[in-house]
């Protein structure tokens, strides 16, 4: 999984570590901010939710577009900036008033600007490495360890948010205010992604792209493909198929941070006990993730001192689990925005295992085309929502305080329903959002590779924007209705896909 790969994917992933865990700091927090601080609700802050990630994930179709022409690199560096003047605004506590409503847009606005020209063309960036041809077989794996390094920023996101908002609380700022310190946070982390970019530089300069770098360029990676205009039709026609089906995955998928944060906030227990309560102390989340690459290293070590070295690994994690359940206390608090940190952690810890299947069955020449496992992890999102289907059968109808218009605690379900759903949903994530940014990688003509990666960004962005419609049904029909909604989609999702599959494999 890790041998072999160029010194610039580490540096990379890691700025993009930095800067995910600042923007999923904001967003684990990001509704539940518009209500305490505004007094929306929840319709109306999941449609500023829905409309921010829209064009978040739309505008890199520009910022691919401007790199194309004058260089990734260059507009990564300028996006980074950008994105931190965002965060900056909305670590400022301006209040409730029209100021408050300027700063908060004004900031969305910056952050969506610096994303369009530094996420996708950080991932150009990523693919541009395997162009050459002894890289060119580990670009799989590349991305699910470039995917992995992104969901280790978000895993720490919520509980950080968390953390500062309580330490706000403590000081004496109000509920409302102690947002700010949550995205104060981001704006450190925007600061370490800078400097891990700027000090690596020198590992990814070749993939950076723009006149400056031509010459390395020219020296260091392959010849570009000469492609046919039917060739090049052919793969673009494949690309926006795939497109097609994407926007569905993420409308479903990022429901996290609406209607699947309000069944949370709503619907779920406050506390947890016993076992159960281990799960929300994200130390014991990462001492598991050890657990299970050292189980990985204890198989497939070569040497008896790296698995002597595994083995140790696995002991001192099994003693302090061990420690942590023995000193549990009474009852541990469970706030709506900590289930954000379970997709990031599985995405982490199942990773390995998802390289491993997959690396298994190349072997065997049965690994399924990348086209094909994202059409699988459309069924597999379906599988997630027929959970929250069978948990929610006998759930009550949201109800309404007639005085501030906000949703009232309806049931305390047990908290592995949600983590359940999240679970599944990752083993879809896998399955999917990796594979599809390789495919893009791969099949983008060569002229058109950072428009490519914006298109697969404005797929998610239209997916972000459709997150609205389960939202606008909340409270009006009831919830196994909305879950079967998004499973119904899911499933003529892949089944549309597996009708285009001739078409897409012809290019892949």
């Amino acid at each position: 999984m890790f041998e072999g790969q160029p010194k610039g994917l580490y540096a990379l992933a890691l700025a993009n570590t930095g800067e995910r865990f600042g923007y999923y700091t904001m967003l684990a927090v990001f509704t539940l901010f518009l209500q305490a601080n505004f007094g929306l609700t929840p319709t109306d802050s999941i449609g500023i939710y829905s409309n921010f990630l829209m064009f978040v994930y739309f505008l890199p179709l520009f910022g691919g577009m401007a790199a194309d022409r004058w260089g990734y690199g260059k507009m990564v560096t300028i996006g980074i900036f950008i994105m931190l003047l965002g965060y900056i605004l909305l670590a400022i506590p301006a209040g409730a008033g029209a100021t408050a409503y300027a700063f908060m847009y004004g900031a969305l606005a910056l952050v969506c600007v610096g994303t369009a020209l530094f996420k996708g063309n950080l991932q150009v960036m990523v693919g541009n490495m395997y162009d050459a041809p002894e890289y060119a077989g580990k670009r799989d794996a590349a991305f699910s360890i470039f995917y992995m390094a992104i969901n280790i920023g978000a895993m720490f996101a919520p509980t950080a948010a968390i953390k500062a908002m309580e330490y706000a609380q403590s000081i004496g700022f109000s509920e409302a205010d102690s947002y700010h310190f949550a995205f104060g946070v981001a704006c450190l982390s925007l600061i370490v992604s800078i400097a891990i970019y700027y000090g690596f530089r020198s590992t990814f300069r070749s993939a950076e792209g723009g006149k400056v770098k031509a010459a390395v360029q020219v020296a260091e990676a392959a010849p570009a493909q000469e492609l046919t205009k039917e060739e090049t039709r052919s793969r673009i026609v494949a690309l926006c198929l795939v497109f097609a089906v994407v926007i569905f995955f993420w409308m479903a998928f990022h429901q996290n941070g609406a209607t699947l944060t309000q069944f949370a906030k709503d619907y779920t227990a406050t506390s947890s006990t016993g076992l159960e309560s281990m799960m929300f102390d994200v130390r014991n989340l990462v001492a598991v993730i050890f657990f299970v690459y050292a189980l990985f290293g204890v198989f497939q070590s070569k040497t008896t001192k790296e698995r002597g070295i595994s083995a140790a690994v696995i002991v001192a994690v099994l003693a302090y689990l061990g420690y942590q359940y023995t000193n549990l206390p009474e009852s541990v608090k469970v706030d709506a925005p900590i289930f954000q940190q379970f997709n990031p952690c599985f995405v982490v810890a199942l990773t390995p295992v998802s390289l491993a299947i997959f690396g298994a069955l190349a072997k065997r020449g049965k690994e399924p085309s990348a086209p094909m496992k994202i059409a699988l992890g459309m069924l597999v999102a379906a599988a997630a929502y027929f959970i929250m289907i069978a948990g929610s059968v006998e759930a009550p109808m949201p109800a309404f305080d007639e005085a501030t218009g906000q949703t009232l605690h309806m049931a305390d379900f047990s908290p592995n329903l949600l983590i359940s759903t999240y679970l599944v949903l990752t083993f879809a994530e896998l399955l999917l959002s990796p594979m599809g940014i390789s495919f893009v990688s791969k099949v983008a003509p060569p002229k058109f590779k950072g428009l490519m990666m914006g298109g697969w960004f404005v797929a998610t962005a239209l997916g972000n924007k459709l997150v609205f419609i389960p939202g606008l049904l909340w409270g009006k029909i009831e919830l196994v209705q909305i879950w079967g909604l998004l499973a119904g989609i899911c499933i003529l999702s892949f089944l549309f896909l597996m009708s285009q599959m001739k078409k897409i494999r012809k290019v892949s």
